[in-house]
């Protein structure tokens, strides 16, 4: 039996709260103080990677991929800047210019993270 820290109560060893205050007992307040010093030391995200990822997407919207229109035969045209596309006619592909902007996102948030900074 041991007594607990704010009421005195005897209670068994197996308790790690007092069931008449509700206090945690002392194997239990140990336990609690050590917690937060370790939970305030946080992993933070690496920002230039996130940066960078941020840069690419930018860069994907400027010069988004470009396929033949719907009357030609279907045909990647490739990437170009998106004031001259490379055929009058050509069109944006929008499923192309989806996978890109997600694929890159989610390899920049993985890297960010494989990467991260620990304090």
């Amino acid at each position: 039996m041991k007594p607990c820290p704010a009421c005195g109560r005897a209670l068994p060893e197996i308790n790690r709260y007092c069931t008449h205050c509700g206090a945690g007992v002392a194997a239990d307040t140990q336990r609690t103080t050590t917690t937060p010093a370790s939970g305030s030391a946080r992993e933070q995200l690496n920002l230039n990677i996130l940066y960078g990822m941020v840069t690419v997407l930018i860069v994907s919207l400027i010069m988004p991929p470009w396929e033949t229109s719907p009357a030609q035969p279907a045909a990647f045209l490739g990437f170009h800047f998106i004031l001259s596309p490379p055929q009058p006619d050509a069109i944006v592909s929008r499923l192309l210019l989806t996978i890109e902007l997600t694929t890159t996102a989610i390899a920049g948030l993985y890297l960010s993270f494989l990467f991260r900074s620990k304090p």
